[in-house]
């Protein structure tokens, strides 16, 4: 009776045993295929080169970062390995020496919020060649004195605006070969960062638009490190007067990529067209020649003298290569280096020419100064002429109109009055002179014999002492008189006056 039983319990034994090996087998595959759970201390034998304060780990097949780093560790590279975590605590001592840090070519995917406060005096750090996606708010702000940012060959299609806050010392960043679809004018904007930033690259990305106003502003040195080529632009003319402007100023951002920088004109193609050729094809953009300054007389005008490195000794020139004398009370060279004019004469037009230099760098501008021969408020008070005048002429126009047509109505089809229309033979010259006193007398002749009533109306009822046809009228009366309402007309003695009689004028 007792073999059942011992049976069913040495089953249930085994079935315990084999659900442990199953667990045991699943937990050694998780092993093999997420790497091994434990942290891998540092060896400077096997899998490190240590030197100094140089450690080099690169291609050492890690996926993590080695524990027990020292303190005194300056470079530290753990490129070409699996790391593709960068959790907050992956070095829990501060490393106050540590002045580069290479983790390219790694598969990173994620970096903590955290991961650079134990390494605030990061100088150089390439994050390039991996998988990140986007850049969190604050991220890098505990690395005040980073200078040079490598994030290159990534995946980021989202930088939040803050994410390079607190990147004050920053003098190189590189964004190329990303997803990144706006321009992170927040870099460049901010004045502050003049003093320090010197290249910015976000070429190579999905960017469609530009700040081009903000970009014109920036200052020379800047925008010579300022690389944009290679993005999805749209074409406009806007885009090839940047592009072209600094191109005639030999900045390396543009001549260096010339061929590249090209921008996709919209429409069903989407067909690539080079910048610089849109002032021959298809928008037929204006053309930049030199740079040119406009101006009317008395006015003040400063040039700028902006060079592609900071800091240049500068010289001034006035046109025909007169060197700028200190005595000079119409050019004066301030403490930037730019050249103030004023107030302006037409002899003061012409080209100045200004010479930058420095210990590596010899720079050469030319700009052309335009000084109208009229003042700004002559321009303004012939302005304001000119408008009075059109208004006159507007005014004298409704005039003419009203008198021609809200005049009162004199002819015989207005209402009130059955007088027939003259008839064509009536000159048009005995209707436009005044009625003379014959005309007055007669007039009241009429209406006391019953006839209806002349109005006296210069446009209607005066004849002149010539009669129609160049006959002449003796007496200077009416010849014609209306008789009942069959309006038969009797002619007057004057009537038979030869038509040989000479005209009086």
């Amino acid at each position: 009776m007792m073999g059942p039983s011992i049976n069913f319990a040495l089953a249930g034994a085994l079935r315990r045993h084999l659900t442990t090996a199953l667990h045991l087998l699943a937990l050694l595959v998780a092993v093999k295929a997420h790497g091994p759970l434990a942290i891998v201390p540092l060896d400077c034998h096997k899998t490190c080169v240590c030197a100094s304060d140089v450690i080099s780990c690169s291609n050492a097949s890690l996926k993590s970062v080695p524990t027990a780093l020292p303190q005194y560790t300056a470079v530290l590279d753990l490129s070409f390995n699996s790391i593709t975590k960068l959790r907050a605590e992956w070095t829990p001592v501060h490393l106050s020496r540590l002045h580069s840090l290479i983790l390219k070519n790694n598969g990173l995917t994620f970096l903590s919020s955290e991961a650079f406060v134990h390494v605030t005096k990061l100088r150089y750090l390439d994050l390039s060649s991996n998988g990140l996606r986007l850049l969190d708010e604050f991220i890098f702000e505990p690395l005040e004195d980073l200078e040079v940012l490598l994030l290159y060959n990534n995946s980021i299609s989202q930088i939040d605006r803050s994410a390079f806050s607190g990147l004050n010392s920053l003098q190189r960043l590189y964004l190329s070969r990303n997803q990144i679809s706006r321009f992170p004018l927040e870099l460049v904007k901010e004045q502050s960062r003049w003093d320090t930033l010197r290249v910015m690259d976000v070429s190579s990305n999905r960017i469609k638009a530009l700040p081009l106003h903000e970009l014109q502003l920036l200052p020379a040195w800047i925008k010579n490190g300022l690389y944009f080529h290679n993005n999805s632009l749209t074409c406009s003319c806007e885009l090839h007067d940047l592009v072209a402007r600094w191109f005639l100023k030999e900045l390396s951002s543009a001549t260096d990529f010339t061929s590249i920088h090209t921008c996709v004109i919209p429409g069903q193609r989407k067909e690539i067209m080079p910048i610089l050729d849109l002032d021959k094809a298809y928008l037929n953009c204006s053309k930049v020649t030199v740079l040119k300054k406009e101006a009317h007389l008395e006015q003040y005008v400063v040039l700028d003298c902006d060079a592609r490195q900071k800091d240049m000794v500068k010289r001034w020139e006035l046109p025909g290569n007169i060197p700028l004398a200190p005595e000079n009370q119409t050019a004066v060279m301030l403490s930037d280096g730019s050249l103030r004019l004023g107030p302006l004469k037409a002899e003061d037009s012409g080209v100045y020419t200004c010479h930058a230099t420095s210990d590596s760098l010899n720079e050469t501008l030319f700009i052309t100064v335009v000084v109208f021969n009229s003042t700004v408020s002559g321009g303004l008070e012939n302005l304001k002429t000119a408008y009075t005048t059109l208004v006159a002429c507007l005014v004298s126009i409704v005039l003419v109109l009203i008198y021609l047509y809200l005049t009162p109505c004199c002819c015989a089809c207005c209402p009130g009055q059955d007088m027939e229309k003259e008839e064509p033979r009536e000159s048009l010259h005995s209707s436009t002179i005044s009625v003379s006193q014959a005309y007055e007398e007669t007039g009241q002749q009429r209406g006391a014999s019953g006839g209806f009533p002349y109005r006296h109306a210069a446009l209607l009822e005066h004849k002149d002492p010539l009669e129609q046809n160049g006959k002449l009228n003796p007496i200077g009366e009416e010849e014609e008189e209306w008789q009942g309402d069959n309006k038969e007309r009797r002619r007057s003695d004057a009537e038979s006056v030869s038509s040989d009689t000479p005209m009086v004028v």
